[in-house]
């Protein structure tokens, strides 16, 4: 395993979210069992707000979401671009995960590097895909292919 990875793994993000120093965002703490917040938290100009706890973690951009998992999760390293979202999860069981991305546009899921298949954004950008995040913590990809 990637010692970077191993780092990792099965830390939780105590102040909820924060930006690593390769920019990408970290968020979210699945062993909370009471729901906490941070509102507005301010990146490039942009605000952020995260809700998260062992039932969901969620996280908002400019009032837009991004992304939610339900059970509750912590994602390390989440970068989003045109054509790009990637992301490392962990949490305690399979997560299923809500993204807001651009409408109707299909999307290549690679979990690990293996390619899970493909999802299509409904009218609204949303697309609903699941992750085996059972004590471990796994890579996720999506690539926008149209």
């Amino acid at each position: 395993m990637d010692t970077n990875r191993e780092a990792l793994k099965m830390s939780v993000i105590e102040e909820l979210i924060r930006v690593e120093e390769d920019g990408t965002l970290s968020f979210g703490n699945y062993l909370m069992d009471n729901k906490k917040k941070v509102l507005d938290f301010e990146v490039n100009g942009d605000l952020y707000y995260v809700k998260t706890y062992n039932q969901i973690t969620k996280i908002e951009k400019n009032s837009k979401l991004l992304l939610e998992t339900v059970p509750g999760a912590t994602i390390h390293n989440f970068k989003m671009d045109a054509k790009v979202v990637a992301f490392s999860i962990e949490g305690e069981e399979d997560v299923q995960l809500t993204m807001e991305l651009e409408a109707d546009k299909e999307y290549r899921v690679f979990v690990e590097d293996f390619n899970v298949g493909t999802v299509k954004a409904n009218v609204a950008g949303k697309i609903n895909f699941s992750v085996d995040a059972k004590n471990s913590i796994k890579e996720v990809k999506l690539e926008k292919i149209n």
